[in-house]
């Protein structure tokens, strides 16, 4: 009798090997990166397979966030490290991504914002290897130098070489963008190599401590303290302080404890509460001639030389974390003292030498008080200061504003640390509607108000950004000063040639940006809340509804406001 022969069970599949794209994945995820936002293109294959397969096996990897335009991908990220001091991390389309992200990368570069920018690369082979090139772009793509297009933007940039580097790259690049002062870095992905399999587990590189800030220097401190002590009309002038809000509050004790003026000037944080009594408003220039003794924070500005400067009997020191701000290829700031540390760690240090020498000096006497506002003007048209006013007002005391310069701070209440923001130093168009997004996507419970001129909101490639808020679901409000043209252009132009044929053109030219596009219904397809607003007596409805859609029906608003200046 034959034997019946059991059917042969087949043997289970094999878990693929874990390849390069995994292990960054991971390792990304490792080293404290929450979130790697996304535009994708052919060189993703292995990011989205890696994706794919953490879905599968729970492993931990950051967020994906699509989002459908470089800039905005890397001004969201911006937005995101605002609110949670983190690193972060944006995977873009090899050069021609790379391309679109310089305008915010810029920003980022000059905030000192800790990014890890990644970019794909064309394939390196033409055929023979997984991942070699199957579209006719990847020739027409390839570069000689991709990251020539941003190495001056970036504190470092290196290329994946070899996949067994994954876990080693990703802690170099952490270590790089969080070492003191902080900064963008860049890394290029080919598809080869980050398709290839990589030996063992896809685990990370244990994660560096980044080395630490520089520590105010005792006997620079001392110094000061002994010019704080002596001075007569002394003034402190701050731009880049206030991300992380303790620092704020310990200006602010300091201010008012020594008697100490603070004027905050360009602000990209809210250095001091708007209703301090020390808060000296946001022009220096009125106090420079008198002020004997002027210690400026973490500003890369402080005045404009060719307007006003201090006189010559005034002592200038500088606080910062790079206080001569090395990048910058011409700054000629005068400096009798300059301390390298933490803006919040020289002051705690100044505080204390202060108190130790028994300083004391009668705020209530303060020599330099902030101007009274100007009062609000009868007009028949929304002024932006009284739209500022008002956004403040619809702000409400914890909602964060996101400013990209429309915003008048002199009018425009803040009264808690950590609730403003404006664009950088740099001032690439088209950041605070993306940075906006970001801070809510790591904050949802904050209600978020993102101001940005009618030419800023086409920088900002409007589309983009609607879907992102949408499909992301991050309502905010976002309100359009809307003049019709670029301010920056004409103000600049008129200040040179008022008396000119220019001027005779009221500066116009090219500055002109009629007819306006009807914002509102662009918003309105997104299923935004959306309305345009023309006459100062509609305003605070308007916002308040705005408002009301975005906390209680959850979805993003748009208020398109005609404010001519």
């Amino acid at each position: 009798m034959a034997q019946v022969r059991k059917p042969r069970r087949a043997p289970a599949a094999a878990e693929p090997a874990p390849t390069a794209g995994d292990v960054l994945l991971s390792s990304l995820r490792s080293h404290g990166i929450e979130h790697l936002f996304v535009n994708p293109g052919t060189d993703f294959p292995p990011i989205v397979e890696g994706f794919a397969r953490a879905r599968e096996s729970g492993a931990e990897v950051p967020r994906a966030v699509l989002v459908p335009h470089e800039n905005l991908a890397v001004s969201m990220a911006h937005g995101a490290w605002l609110m949670t001091g983190a690193p972060q991390s944006v995977m873009v389309h090899v050069n021609v991504g790379t391309a679109n992200t310089v305008n915010m990368l810029a920003n980022a570069s000059r905030e000192r914002v800790p990014l890890i920018l990644m970019a794909g690369r064309s394939p390196l082979t033409e055929q023979g290897v997984f991942g070699a090139r199957n579209r006719p772009i990847h020739w027409a793509q390839e570069m000689f130098d991709q990251a020539g297009m941003v190495r001056e933007l970036v504190k470092w940039d290196y290329e994946l070489r070899n996949p067994a580097q994954a876990r080693d790259v990703v802690a170099r690049a952490v270590e790089a963008a969080t070492a003191s002062p902080t900064g963008p870095v860049y890394l290029t992905l080919p598809r080869e190599p980050l398709s290839a399999a990589v030996e063992g587990e896809p685990g990370a590189a244990a994660p560096r401590v980044a080395p630490s800030m520089p520590h105010p220097d005792p006997a620079a401190v001392a110094r000061l303290a002994g010019w704080l002590a002596l001075a007569e009309r002394p003034l402190v002038i701050a731009s880049n302080l206030g991300r992380v809000p303790e620092d704020a509050v310990t200006l602010g004790r300091l201010a008012e404890r020594f008697g100490l003026p603070v004027v905050a000037q360009s602000p990209r944080f809210l250095c001091l509460p708007t209703d301090h009594p020390m808060h000296a408003g946001f022009e220096s220039g009125p106090f420079l001639a008198d002020a004997d003794l002027i210690v400026v924070i973490e500003s890369d500005v402080p005045w404009m030389p060719d307007v006003k400067a201090p006189g010559p009997q005034a002592r200038i020191v500088h606080i910062g974390e790079d206080p001569a701000f090395l990048r910058y290829p011409m700054r000629g700031f005068r400096s009798d003292l300059s301390i390298a540390a933490g803006a919040g760690a020289a002051l705690a240090a100044l505080e204390a030498e202060l108190a130790r020498r028994g300083v004391h000096r009668d705020a209530a006497g303060a020599w330099a008080r902030r101007p009274a506002p100007a009062a609000a003007s009868d007009t028949p048209h929304i002024t932006p200061e009284y739209l500022s006013r008002c956004v403040g007002e619809m702000a409400g005391p914890d909602g964060i504003v996101v400013n990209e310069y429309q915003v008048r701070p002199g009018h425009c209440a803040r009264p808690r640390p950590g609730t403003y923001f404006a664009v950088s130093p740099a001032g690439g168009l088209g950041w605070s509607i993306g940075a906006a997004l970001g801070i809510k996507l790591v904050a949802p419970e904050r209600f978020v108000v993102a101001a940005i001129g009618d030419g800023g909101f086409i920088f900002a490639n409007p589309t983009a950004c609607h879907w992102a808020a949408e499909a992301h679901g991050l309502p905010i409000v976002m309100v359009i000063f809307n003049n019709a043209r670029y301010a920056a252009v004409r103000n600049a132009t008129l200040s040179m040639f008022a008396s000119g044929a220019a001027g005779r053109e009221n500066g116009l030219g090219l500055a002109d940006l009629s007819p306006s596009p009807p914002f509102e219904k662009i918003a309105e397809a997104h299923g935004a809340f959306a309305a345009r607003v023309d006459r100062p007596a509609d305003l605070p409805a308007v916002l308040a509804a705005a408002r009301a859609a975005v906390l209680e029906e959850k979805r993003h608003a748009l208020v398109n406001v005609i404010t001519p200046y």
